[in-house]
């Protein structure tokens, strides 16, 4: 199985939104933003929409990581329960 730029990108790059893809890969939002949907419904990657503020203005984007994928716990110390 082959595996697209964008999962590729998602993949290296942890929790990523549809713009910053696009902009990261030079693929239009469009573009982007119909193979987030093709990858979502084939249940490799998980998206949520989101409302950014953007100096004053309502910015909608998709936020999208891979599926079932936690990230390692960072180092260091950890607090006392």
């Amino acid at each position: 199985m082959t595996t697209s730029p964008i999962f590729e990108h998602i993949r290296k790059r942890g929790q990523v939104c549809d713009a910053e893809i696009a902009s990261a890969l030079g693929l239009g939002l469009t573009e982007v933003r119909n193979s987030l949907s093709e990858l979502s419904a084939a249940g490799q990657i998980s998206c949520c929409s989101v409302t950014r503020f953007h100096e004053g203005d309502a910015v909608e984007e998709i936020l999208c990581r891979i599926s079932g994928y936690i990230p390692p716990a960072a180092p260091g110390r950890k607090p006392k329960r």
